[in-house]
Parts: C-alpha cells; sequence; structure tokens
C-alpha cells in the first residue's frame, strides 16, 4: 500500500488539492502497479510564515520579495 505525503503552501483550491491527489494516485498505480484502492495520498497544508527559503519565510518573500 503505497503511502504519498505532499507538503505545499496553503492557498490552493479544494479543486486543485483533489487533482493533486488524483494524479498522484494514478501515477502510483501506473508506476508500481498498486490498485488504485491500495494507494493513499496526504496533502498537508503549511501556512506562509512556516515555510522558510533562504532563511525568511514566504510571508516576508511575498510582503518584499527583494
Amino acid at each position: 500500500m503505497p503511502l504519498i505525503r505532499v507538503t505545499l503552501l496553503e492557498g490552493r483550491s479544494p479543486q486543485e488539492v483533489a487533482a493533486l491527489g488524483e494524479a498522484l494516485t494514478a501515477a502510483a498505480h501506473e508506476a508500481l502497479g498498486a490498485p488504485v484502492e491500495a494507494v493513499r495520498v496526504i496533502v498537508e497544508e503549511a501556512p506562509a510564515d512556516h515555510w522558510f527559503v533562504g532563511g525568511r519565510s514566504m510571508a516576508e518573500r511575498r510582503a518584499s520579495p527583494s
């Protein structure tokens, strides 16, 4: 039973998250031959002030890109 975990910055629509879950399920089925019913996908969303790149939060980077 494959388990796929994905962490994204929050802000995507429920439809986008669902499309990602469906696409990842299909990819695991195709690549591994796992039955679709056995594939698990967990999508976690992190707030921008909890996601850091180069020591700066994404919230800060968005507010001041340079």
